[in-house]
């Protein structure tokens, strides 16, 4: 009995739970061993430290980046090119002249900008003194005010200190190590001709757009994102508006005039070929330092244009049937009207024919012509030319005509028969030459550049028989008359002078003249009309002491039209001219009678 329960005991067992295990003795470690092991944890912790303030800087980084981006996207400034299309295109688009030389163009510019926050809210912005960083700026810029310039940086107001450098004045200023002088990139509107047709272009203010001119009247498609990529023609040509503007110039500096006005006209389509008014301004730079000269007085300025109107009038007369014979003598003594008395300031005879009146500009015989004629039909010739409204161009300075009131009284009629008592442009006048010379159509002016297809029909003011008989007339007077310094040989030159007062508070300022020339060329096929009109002339050595057109505008058409001739497709041939022979002999009988 006891043996079987021993063996029962004996028997093998099933283990106890894990809980209930006896654990295993732990290893003993040398006493050697324990510095080791601890210096290896140590070093493992330093390294997980590490990587964890490493971690813990590319995430404070990344987050700074996301911030910064979402500040940019909702409140900061955005790119200034947001795509490669963009990038291609130009911020403001193009203008050029008729055959595509460039006349105003973007380009990217540089800045230079004081920013005091640049070196952080305190202390001053400045590494060096103002009085110094003024002296170093002066040397990089000679015509600054280094007095100014040091009151400025001290100020502390943020602001452009110079509005356009140049590249290696911008790398100068970057060497002098201030941070708050900053060099931004901007787009500035370059005007490659400088001056050369100022007054037709216009300027552009930086955020602000075109004033003035043409970069005004194209504003919408010179910005335009889908437009702005075609350069806008305009229809003149830089080489023959270089040609007008010179001589103009030096007209003018001879006579020691105040002011001058010149148009190329082209006679059959419109198209403005040269448009000039002195003094100019350089559009560079009008846009920072505010207008300046920016008058036009071709299209803005109103003048009485004088004994220029005569062969207009003389034109009217000729379409209403007043003047048929031109042989017909007319009385030409002084004319009284009222309290009022017309008279020549030369005599000439006592009669004289059309042709004579106008070779020798014979204001008595001109009255007779428009009083006869009679207020009524010589005021709606006027109208027809579009002397009642301000010029047809695209400018937006035009100037409005000083148009006499309500029914034109006898006297009012007669004087504006020879150029007084109605003020216009010399855009006015050319458009009327215009129309005088090319068969009797008036067309309005436009600075835009025309296909032949898009000119306009236009309207007929004059018979094509008494265009015809004009350019005779006109031709003479450049031949036997007041127009002989114009006659450009081999060009065949037409036109009439105008000398009149400026008008003045109380009546007619006697030493205040302007004077004028309107002509075209050649007469036997006109193609384009010149007016040239010389304000406030003196009688000077280079005048012959004298201030008439005579002396003043006709001189200088003598010299612009060779210039510009063969720019415009007109050859010099002394072999052709315009037939004057049915009527040369009426003014070589008004020779021998004066």
């Amino acid at each position: 009995m006891m043996a079987v329960r021993s063996a029962a005991f004996a028997a093998p067992r099933t283990p106890l739970a894990a809980p209930f295990a006896v654990p295993a003795p732990a290893p003993v470690i040398p006493a050697g061993r324990l510095p080791s092991l601890t210096l290896r944890s140590q070093l493992l912790w330093a390294a997980k430290v590490r990587l964890l303030w490493l971690i813990g800087g590319f995430a404070a980084v990344a987050l700074i980046a996301c911030l910064r981006i979402a500040v940019l996207g909702f409140g900061g400034q955005a790119p200034q090119q947001a795509s490669l299309a963009d990038a291609l295109v130009p911020p403001r688009g193009e203008i050029t002249d008729r055959n595509g030389a460039p006349l105003a163009r973007a380009f990217p510019a540089y800045a230079l900008w004081f920013e005091p926050s640049a070196m952080g809210d305190n202390g001053s912005p400045l590494v060096h003194s103002p009085a110094e960083v003024a002296a170093r700026l002066k040397a990089i810029f000679p015509d600054i005010d280094e007095a100014r310039m040091a009151k400025r940086l001290a100020s502390g107001k943020p602001g452009y200190l110079r509005r356009r450098i140049l590249p290696e004045e911008a790398n100068k200023v970057f060497a002098l190590g201030e941070i708050a002088l900053e060099i931004p990139r901007e787009t500035d509107r370059y005007y490659p001709q400088g001056s050369l047709a100022a007054h037709v272009l216009g300027y552009v203010v930086e955020d602000e757009g075109g004033k003035t001119g043409m970069e005004q009247v194209l504003e919408a498609q010179l910005s335009h994102p889908d437009k702005r990529t075609k350069p806008v023609a305009l229809s003149i040509d830089v080489r023959v508006q270089g040609a007008l503007e010179d001589e103009l110039r030096r007209g003018m500096l001879a006579t020691n005039a105040i002011g001058a006005a010149g148009i190329v006209l082209d006679v059959d389509t419109g198209e403005v070929m040269a448009m000039a008014s002195l003094p100019d301004f350089d559009p560079n730079v009008a846009g920072a330092s505010g207008p300046v000269n920016v008058f036009n007085r071709a299209t803005n300025g109103v003048f009485e244009l004088g004994s220029t109107f005569k062969p207009i009038s003389v034109a009217a007369a000729m379409d209403a049937g007043v003047v048929r014979d031109l042989s017909k003598p007319w009385d030409a003594s002084p004319v009284q009207v009222g309290s009022r008395a017309i008279k020549d300031l030369h005599s000439h005879g006592s009669v004289l024919n059309v042709p004579q009146a106008l070779v020798y500009s014979s204001n008595t015989v001109t009255a007779r012509v428009a009083d006869a004629m009679g207020p009524e039909r010589l005021r709606r010739a006027m109208i027809d030319l579009g002397m009642d409204r301000r010029p047809f161009i695209e400018l937006p300075a035009k100037g409005k005509p000083l148009w006499p009131k309500g029914e034109w009284s006898r006297v009012t009629n007669m004087t504006v028969g020879f150029g007084h008592g109605l003020a216009v442009t010399p855009l006015h006048l050319a458009s009327a030459y215009a129309a005088m010379v090319n068969g009797g159509i008036w067309r309005p002016a436009t600075l835009m550049k025309r296909a032949p297809a898009d000119v306009p029909r236009g309207r007929r003011v004059f018979k094509e028989s008494t265009s015809s008989r004009m350019r005779q007339m006109l031709r003479m007077i450049s031949l036997y008359g007041t127009g002989k310094s114009a006659d450009a040989p081999g060009y065949r030159v037409g036109g009439k002078t105008g000398s009149a007062e400026k008008a003045g508070v109380g009546g007619y300022n006697k030493t205040a003249l302007v004077s004028s020339f309107a002509a075209a060329f050649p007469m036997d096929a006109p193609r384009y009309v010149v007016v040239v009109v010389v304000d406030e002339p003196k009688g000077t050595m280079a005048s012959s002491f004298q201030r008439t057109a005579a002396f003043t505008s006709a001189p200088i058409v003598g010299k612009l039209v060779p210039r510009i001739g063969p720019l415009l497709g007109v050859q010099p041939d002394e072999t052709r001219d315009v037939d004057i022979s049915d009527l040369r002999y009426l003014v070589d009988r008004g020779g021998e009678a004066e």
